[in-house]
């Protein structure tokens, strides 16, 4: 029986492990964290077990590493002899931007290694994860893909186009949630309370990508559809063109993209 391990239960590994705890049994799943807390408070809601991060490294088979790049290097050192000790085969599965697998190898041992960048709603499963793996068997691809399939669609990618991906899917959650906060506010001046502002602005979103999944038709197939010669909806395009829409939302996938090559 696989044993899950999570270091980390900041934002992206407390949605995880909640997704985790809905594909396996929690008592398979051990978590730790810094603030001892905030690992406490989240395992009585999933049902996971609070461990020590050495507990974790000599015992999981498929081990989360959930910290943020800059402590990465400290995190794999103080678990090093300790993962260099085991006689058993495990994974390591990093989710740190910026952090090749090579870097990973560098700093922890050349164990199997699966890194992935998921995004934050993996939370209430439709996340979107995508994933590249080294020196990995079938087991061990298959195990996580176990433990993370109610966190929504799983793609496997090459590693060099992993930061891009996670510029659009990674990132992109942000961009979606201020645009339904503009949506909203729009609706909020023609007079609409706040409240159903956001409840219309959020379903469109949301109906709208569904479209776009389960039609197979290209976006803008799709939004000339909506747009009636002479009608209301060209309008509102025009407007969002005038303002740059589609061009500065390309532009924020390639920033967060070149920040991410810096990191």
């Amino acid at each position: 029986m696989e044993k899950y391990g999570f270091i980390g239960c900041g934002n992206m590994g407390g949605a995880l492990i909640r997704a985790a705890a809905k594909a396996v049994s929690p008592k398979n799943i051990w978590i730790t964290d810094k603030d001892a807390a905030k690992r406490d408070a989240l395992a009585k809601e999933t049902g996971a077990a609070a461990k020590d991060i050495k507990e974790i490294a000599s015992k999981c088979s498929c081990i989360f590493l959930g910290v943020k790049p800059q402590v990465m290097a400290d995190m794999l050192a103080e678990i090093k002899k300790t993962l260099a000790g085991r006689k058993d085969h495990f994974v390591l599965v990093s989710m740190a931007a910026g952090i090749s697998m090579e870097r990973i190898v560098k700093m922890a041992g050349d164990f199997p290694i699966i890194r992935i960048m998921p995004n934050i709603p993996a939370s209430v499963g439709e996340g979107m994860i995508l994933y590249c793996s080294h020196k990995t068997i079938k087991a061990d691809v298959d195990a996580f893909l176990k433990a993370m399939n109610q966190a929504g669609k799983l793609s496997a990618i090459d590693e060099k186009l992993i930061d891009a991906g996670s510029a659009v899917s990674g990132c992109g959650p942000a961009y979606a949630f201020m645009f339904i906060e503009a949506l909203a506010d729009g609706g909020v001046d023609c007079g609409l309370p706040r409240a159903q502002a956001q409840l219309l602005a959020a379903q469109t979103l949301l109906g709208a990508a569904k479209m776009v999944m389960e039609s197979g038709k290209h976006p803008g197939e799709l939004k000339d559809a909506v747009c009636s010669p002479g009608g209301t909806t060209i309008e509102g395009v025009l407007a969002l063109e005038r303002g740059g829409f589609r061009g500065t939302a390309s532009e924020a996938v390639i920033a967060a993209y070149e920040k991410t090559k810096g990191l």
